[in-house]
């Protein structure tokens, strides 16, 4: 797949979980997205972004993961045959266990859904397990993915003795850390010992199955022409198999975020404190000793399985915001002032870590170890192509050193502004970039277009100066009396970002489809977030009149900007 920066082309941003097939089990999946692949190429996109696919915690958040490597179950299809050692007789029984048609309605309902989708595996891997001999690929895949693969399995099964909960400070003692775990395990009887050696069997099971699902859609892909594009978080969470079992690679002490962001106006929060991630800070210096093993891990899972990937705040490799505590006492620490706050504390304050960059000293130093990780990074990923997402507090230096390794960083029309206030035109753009108007924390531009109109609206204001922006951005002069937002702003907006010099143009599926919902609120935890699906099903959208009208004009912007 020709996936060079000398020619141009586009994608579509849709979260796995927000698609909708007519046999999904309440939620987006494999299946699922082989449906959207066709979709997307029959209107020209040459690739499709994905959040990260990566196991996830009770949170449910794609970016607070379990683990680092190891891929969310319920992102597989299961089905009579998928796997093979599921039986349409086994796949009844489950099923009828469960209202599906609830299932399917509205938003996607977790805990049922990972219920569901855990019942049918258990089921496979019974049937797996009855067979008479070994899968050879089973034991080739474990031997293959043992430097993680077995401390996953064993997290996971700790998890199963602690009532399904990744938070590992709040186990026994004697289950707190991987040695005094292992330890714990050889002082239980022998029958209890082999209970456990199988459920870190089926937990690799799991994981076998997932891989290997993933590589065929990747292949699926790849016939379709269009290049599947992932996502590595900067940071990894601290309650998950990663930290449980190499505890002397992270500071945990330490909080990884961003800093104090006014852009969020509907996050008091962000806009006072910043935003706390709650990831533990990295110990570069462990990490450097074993020659970042864990960091070429987890770029040669994702490689196997995407064409491109974007790393999710990849200035953390320069320097990253810290803080001082968890984000479970965010609310705690609202109201306080800078005194109170270091009262608490017992006087350490949030800052840059390892070092701000205040002094030119500090900028080249952060710079210098940032190029070396990224650098490593590189070379993990071999000849997959590498996007950095540049946004929030950048410094001077990222950019162009970003450029210089050979890494796209993102443009957002509406924020990338001269020093004078200009906003700056797409043709000024450097060709290896990225540009949206959106990612899946910001909300949709007909969400922003109705908020604008709004006369009681807390970020009014704001709505209506990124509109404003996006229409100058655009090519847009001035709005009739009564403007149509799909005559007057769609067409010209969707025009501008095609045929702007950015090697990759991505569309938000929500501003694809000219829709308001939104996947994720920074700094809330609303049951909405990670939650939303598509209003359609897949192959609905293909039928729709409306949405093939909208197409159609898509299409021929693509033509127009020779992104096709």
């Amino acid at each position: 797949m020709n996936l060079s920066p000398e020619q141009k082309i586009a994608g579509v941003l849709t979260p796995l979980f927000a698609l909708r097939s007519e046999e999904d089990l309440g939620i987006g999946d494999l299946a699922g997205l082989r449906e959207f692949i066709d979709w997307a190429a029959g209107v020209g996109f040459k690739l499709v972004q994905l959040l990260p696919i990566n196991e996830t915690g009770g949170d449910n958040s794609p970016y607070n993961a379990i683990s680092a490597i190891a891929i969310e179950p319920a992102t597989l299809q299961l089905a009579p045959g998928a796997p093979e050692d599921l039986t349409q007789e086994e796949f009844d029984d489950v099923l009828a266990q469960f209202n599906l048609r609830k299932l399917r309605s509205g938003v996607v309902k977790y805990k049922q859904v990972k219920k569901l989708k855990r019942a049918l595996l258990e089921k496979a891997f019974a049937h797996f397990q009855a067979q008479a001999t070994d899968a050879p690929e089973f034991t080739k895949f474990c031997a293959k993915e043992k430097t993680w693969l077995d401390d996953y399995a064993f997290f996971r099964a700790l998890m199963e003795e602690n009532g399904g909960s990744e938070a590992w400070d709040h186990w026994p003692d004697e289950q707190q850390s991987l040695g005094a775990a292992r330890e714990w395990l050889q002082e239980q009887t022998a029958d209890a010992q082999e209970r456990f050696a199988q459920r870190e069997r089926f937990f690799r099971y799991v994981q076998w199955i997932a891989y290997g699902q993933w590589t065929v859609a990747k292949s699926y892909a790849d016939e379709r022409g269009v290049a599947l594009m992932g996502d590595i978080p900067f940071g990894v969470s601290y309650y998950s198999a990663d930290v449980f079992a190499r505890p002397e690679q992270f500071v945990l002490d330490w909080s990884g975020g961003a800093p104090p962001e006014p852009y969020f106006k509907d996050d008091e929060f962000t806009q006072k404190w910043g935003q706390n991630w709650g990831i533990p800070l990295y110990r570069w210096d462990m990490m450097r000793s074993t020659d970042f093993d864990w960091w070429r891990q987890r770029v040669r899972g994702v490689r196997r399985i995407f064409h491109v990937f974007r790393i999710d705040h990849v200035l953390g490799f320069y320097r990253i915001y810290a803080f001082p505590w968890r984000p479970q006492r965010n609310a705690e620490f609202l109201p306080f002032s800078e005194r109170e706050m270091l009262a608490h504390t017992g006087g350490r304050a949030p800052h840059f870590a390892p070092r701000d960059d205040s002094s030119d000293e500090n900028a080249q130093r952060n710079q210098r170890e940032g190029e070396e990780y990224l650098r490593m990074v590189l070379e993990a990923a071999d000849s997959t192509r590498l996007v950095g997402e540049d946004l929030g507090t950048v410094p001077q230096y990222v950019r162009p050193s970003l450029q210089s390794l050979g890494i796209a960083g993102f443009k957002i029309p509406q924020w990338e502004n001269t020093p004078d206030g200009r906003v700056i035109r797409g043709s000024e753009y450097e060709r290896l970039s990225v540009t949206t108007y959106a990612t899946h924390d910001h909300k949709p531009l007909r969400a922003m277009w109705e908020e604008a109109v709004e006369e009681e609206s807390a970020t009014r204001d704001q709505a209506r100066d990124d509109l404003n922006k996006v229409a100058q951005f655009a090519g847009i002069h001035s709005l009739p009396g009564r403007p149509d937002y799909d005559r007057d702003f769609y067409t010209p907006a969707l025009r501008a970002l095609f045929q702007s010099a950015a090697w990759l143009a991505i569309v938000m599926i929500t501003d694809l489809l000219a829709r308001k919902d939104r996947f994720n609120v920074p700094g809330t935890a609303a049951d909405s977030n990670w939650s939303r699906r598509l209003h359609l099903t897949v192959a609905r959208l293909a039928q729709s009149r409306g949405v093939k009208q909208r197409m159609k004009v898509v299409r021929r912007l693509l033509q127009e900007s020779g992104r096709i």
